[in-house]
């Protein structure tokens, strides 16, 4: 009898295993270009790996924390725009006021960040159709990250310095497909309702000389995303290189960034930023108080064949004693109606 119970259990179990929807998300892959939160790397060209002045620079390169000397608490948003609008139009402060997408929020101290993000959002909502079948479909999915940046310069050798990201992460999966038989009538295909949760570590390090300063990242090195129902995966690990030329207000930088493996998707970045600054004066604390402008210029692209296979850039900055404002345009072939337009505030800390 016992015997019998467990067969029925065991077949049971083979038959719901069977009907068990498979993953519609096949890739886990994050650090690319176009999802990078901060203006300020958009501006030059989509990849900052040796820049510290960048508040978000733990996202691109926890090593430059190594190199900050004052709090900041920044959060970058993206304006959800799908009209066509010259750069004028797109940077002035009724465009800023639309409806927007939250990307990072960041705490940063002294060799050491706090941050949130949104990893993704995605939701999708349509009937498609399939060998002459139509179906309905839903698919919405959320993944949260929590990050923890620490860095730390060699005594020995204050020129080397490095950082790590720590990942927490975690979010849920909702899908539902359906076949129409009718205006009204659907029979169910596959649902899942699964959470998800998981981590990741990003390694970073930085190289100064007298006039060159070098930056690598190894992105989601170490990673892994544990399903309640589905085995566990890891994300796509990526690593960026790059160098930069600084000359008292003047930067440019060149890098690229890739999957570690054999892959044709690597990205080339060319950036370039200049700043201008006026009216210096000191607080009542002695803190240097003035006036600056940012001017960011770059472009990016796996082989730079055509226009359309170019992202090109541009982004400015407008920083006031502790306060600042920066903003970027990151635009595929030129089509501003098809551009990401990332803007971002910040305030210094004691």
């Amino acid at each position: 009898m016992k015997r019998s119970i467990l067969i029925i259990l065991a077949v049971g179990i083979a038959s719901l295993a069977a009907q068990q929807a498979a993953l519609p998300i096949t890739q886990y892959d994050y650090a690319i270009p176009e999802n990078n939160v901060s203006p300020i790397a958009i501006g030059m060209g989509g990849l900052n790996l040796t820049y510290s002045g960048d508040p978000y620079c733990s996202y691109s390169n926890p090593a430059l924390l190594a190199e900050v000397e004052q709090s900041s608490l920044v959060t970058s948003f993206r304006l959800a725009n799908d009209e066509e609008m010259s750069i004028l139009e797109a940077t002035s402060l009724s465009n800023t006021l639309k409806d927007k997408q939250f990307k990072y929020f960041s705490l940063s101290t002294k060799k050491a960040a706090f941050t949130y993000q949104p990893m993704s959002r995605v939701n999708i909502s349509e009937i498609i159709a399939e060998n002459g079948v139509n179906y309905n479909l839903y698919h919405d999915f959320m993944l949260d990250k929590v990050q923890l940046s620490i860095a730390a310069k060699d005594e020995e050798r204050s020129a080397l310095s490095a950082g790590l990201n720590l990942k927490y992460l975690s979010g849920r999966l909702v899908y539902l497909k359906e076949r129409r038989i009718g205006s009204t009538t659907f029979t169910r295909e596959a649902f899942i309702d699964d959470k998800v949760r998981g981590f990741s570590t990003d390694l970073g390090f930085t190289l100064d000389s007298e006039t060159f300063k070098f930056g690598l990242t190894a992105y989601d090195l170490f990673s892994r995303l544990y399903w309640e129902n589905y085995s566990s995966k890891p994300i796509q690990s990526r690593i960026g290189l790059g160098a930069a030329w600084v000359d008292d207000n003047m930067l440019i930088s060149v890098g690229l960034q890739g999957k570690i493996s054999k892959s044709t998707d690597t990205t080339y970045h060319l950036g370039f930023q200049n700043s201008w600054s006026w009216g210096q004066s000191y607080s009542q604390a002695g803190r240097p108080i003035q006036h600056s402008i940012l001017l960011r210029l770059g472009l990016y692209s796996q082989d730079f064949y055509g226009t359309k296979n170019i992202h090109f850039t541009m982004g400015s900055g407008y920083n006031y004693s502790i306060f600042r404002f920066d903003f970027s345009v990151n635009s595929a072939g030129m089509i501003l109606k098809e551009s990401e337009y990332l803007f971002s505030l910040g305030v210094g800390l004691p």
